[in-house]
């Protein structure tokens, strides 16, 4: 298994046969057909390989004057210089026969590629969001990159070489066994059970090296990302230096597990030629001795010579072959696992669309973990109606953001019920779900595209004059348009090229253009400043008129005008009302926001204390007039 030290023969043939479908793909005749013509080919070309030898032969006695091919041969050929030539065209016909396989092949292998990478992209997406938060991107594309490169090699070896080769080794010990005897046979048998024997040892051997380096090289790989996605974290601290020997420790022990990966196949060379080199010297003494006798010409020498060195290359191959098989399940083991890992969250087999009526949203007896062990909800009920806008906020850890997770269904609740206009999300289709509901986050992520690319993910047939419209909603159209290249500038990374109040508006424009019926505001606002926070309000009150709205907030100055707020406080509702009832109670809502006032006011008086001396430095410094 993935922990193991070798690939157990349980999952080499699991893996076979999970391989199997992208071998011979189901609903394209056209590469089936490929692959039965290629293997046709290979075949032909086995035969037509095993001739090269006898014309070897036949030229060489021509040639020492010991010619006797009284029917042996057409008479055409029956010269030394017919012979000559028609041994280097047989080779040339095999080696076009390869070829054509190869060419007709080609097609087979890029399309297994092609279908289980794109089988393990949509597989990702289906998982759960807490499988992504813990697992590390670097590390996981570096697997679907290493998997998808040993499909093919492993495709194109198991189709159109294994049962060729052995019937190429099965007519090579016939022609031995009928030409010159069984010691030939015995030696020839002998010599390719050791080579195969040598080589599966020697290449299980060097699995265990090689899995080192891959693990050795996702490490790496995945600081190198984490280190380059958080660019400006590693500057503001100055850690360039502790970044670099982070990554470079990495690559030590990538260089260590490399270079064992590369002695190692110098000692399989090197067995598998001293092995090999045995059997033809043995072979060769007895061909050697049989000509002294008169038993055998020269002719014969050289033809059992010709027909080891054809052998030596199918043998290389099946160690090449077994090596690369065994290391291209090493590769893609993991990417299968990854295809094993079940789906968190499901659709119900009967799930149906969710209709969407008024849009009402009502959170029943709600209790949730992320573990067992830390309970983050417990028994929260309250409901969103139609059109309305119903807060949620509370101290850190409380379980706000938990309450939005839960709406989207990236998680399932242990227990009560989470309904839109009275149907449970837990029957309907996600797809459907997720396309009723519009999400403004605290952290905008947006993709290293341009601006217009951003804003029409929220509706990818939106047209131009529809992105248009949703960025002048969103107050941000005469910003992009006084860009250099304007709806066609580039974001970034992350969409780093823009400042925190802009990725904003870009994502309330993504959401505008969506137009969905329901919309959450997770801390949409949270990391702004008070002035970007203001402007970035009002157009996410534009934007949640007449929808059923649900904010979670940290600054409760952005809820005032809500229909209803919640308190919650370790995962219960410690209070709930208006904002006028809450400062009246004068509970945990009313310590929160007495708070936060006092903050805003000593922020804005520090401000003016600023400016102020900001203005009185410029009046000394003014000329006298």
């Amino acid at each position: 298994m993935a922990n193991g030290k070798t690939v157990s023969e349980s999952h080499l043939l699991r893996t076979l046969f999970n391989l199997w479908p992208y071998m011979w793909p189901a609903g394209r005749a056209d590469l089936k057909m490929r692959v039965v013509w290629a293997s046709v080919y290979l075949l032909v070309s086995k035969f037509v390989l095993l001739l090269v030898p006898y014309f070897f032969k036949w030229s060489t006695d021509a040639l020492n004057g010991r010619m006797d091919l009284a029917g042996a041969v057409p008479p055409l050929l029956a010269g030394a210089i017919a012979l000559v030539i028609a041994y280097n065209v047989t080779r040339l016909i095999q080696l076009g026969l390869n070829q054509l396989r190869d060419a007709l092949f080609a097609s087979v292998g890029q399309h297994a590629v092609r279908q289980l990478a794109y089988r393990t992209f949509v597989h990702m997406h289906e998982l759960s969001l807490r499988f992504h938060l813990e697992r590390k991107t670097g590390g996981l594309s570096r697997i679907i990159e290493r998997g998808t490169k040993g499909i093919e090699t492993i495709v194109r070896f198991t189709i159109l070489n294994s049962v060729p080769t052995v019937i190429e080794f099965l007519l090579t010990a016939v022609i031995f066994w009928w030409g010159y005897g069984f010691s030939y046979l015995a030696v020839t048998a002998f010599t390719v059970w050791a080579y195969i024997w040598f080589t599966i040892r020697a290449s299980d051997w060097r699995i265990a090296i090689r899995r080192s380096m891959n693990d050795s090289d996702t490490d790496a790989n995945t600081k190198a990302i984490d280190s380059l996605l958080n660019f400006e974290t590693v500057k503001y601290f100055g850690n360039e230096e502790m970044e670099a020997k982070r990554f470079d420790k990495s690559m030590e022990r990538y260089e260590k597990a490399a270079t064992d990966v590369w002695t190692s196949l110098g000692w399989l060379n090197f067995g598998q030629g001293v092995i090999f080199g045995i059997g033809t010297t043995i072979m060769l003494v007895l061909s050697a001795l049989a000509v002294q006798r008169g038993e055998q010409t020269v002719g014969d020498f050289v033809f059992v010579n010709s027909m080891l060195l054809q052998l030596s290359m199918p043998l290389n191959f099946i160690g090449f072959v077994y090596r690369e098989i065994r290391q291209g399940l090493t590769d893609i083991e993991q990417m299968f696992d990854l295809l094993e890992v079940p789906a968190e969250v499901k659709d119900a087999p009967e799930a149906a669309e969710l209709r969407i009526g008024h849009g009402a949203i009502s959170f029943k007896d709600v209790h949730f973990a992320y573990d067992p062990a830390r309970p983050i909800l417990k028994g929260v009920s309250f409901e969103v109606p139609a059109g309305k806008t119903v807060a949620v906020v509370g101290p850190s850890g409380a379980g706000k953001s938990t309450l939005s997770r839960l709406l989207y269904r990236f998680y399932d609740i242990q227990s009560g019920t989470i309904a839109i206009d009275g149907q449970d999300i837990r029957t309907v289709t996600q797809k459907s779900l997720r396309s009723a509901i519009g999400m403004v986050p605290q952290d905008t992520v947006l993709f290293n595209d341009t601006v217009a690319y951003n804003i029409r993910y929220g509706r990818t047939s939106a047209s131009d004059g529809e992105i248009f419209a949703a960025a002048e909603v969103a107050q941000i159209a005469h910003f992009i348009e006084a860009l250099p290249e304007g709806f066609d500038t580039k974001v970034g990374e992350r969409g780093l090229k823009l400042s925190g109040g802009e990725k904003q508006r870009v994502a309330i424009a993504r959401t505008i253009l969506k137009a969905p019926p329901i919309l959450i505001l997770d801390e949409a606002t949270s990391a702004l400043d008070t002035t970007t926070e203001r402007e970035i309000q009002t157009a996410l009150d534009v934007v949640s008129k007449n929808r059923t709205t649900l904010v979670i907030a940290h600054r409760l100055s952005t809820v005032i005008g809500a229909d209803e707020i919640i308190v919650l406080k370790s995962g219960e509702i410690a209070e709930r009302g208006t904002h006028a009832a809450l400062l009246e109670g004068n509970g945990l809502y009313a310590s929160m926001w007495n708070r936060q006032r006092e903050a805003t006011q000593a922020e804005e008086h520090l401000k003016q204390v600023r400016e102020s001396d900001e203005m009185g430095m410029i009046t000394r410094l003014a000329p006298a007039s």
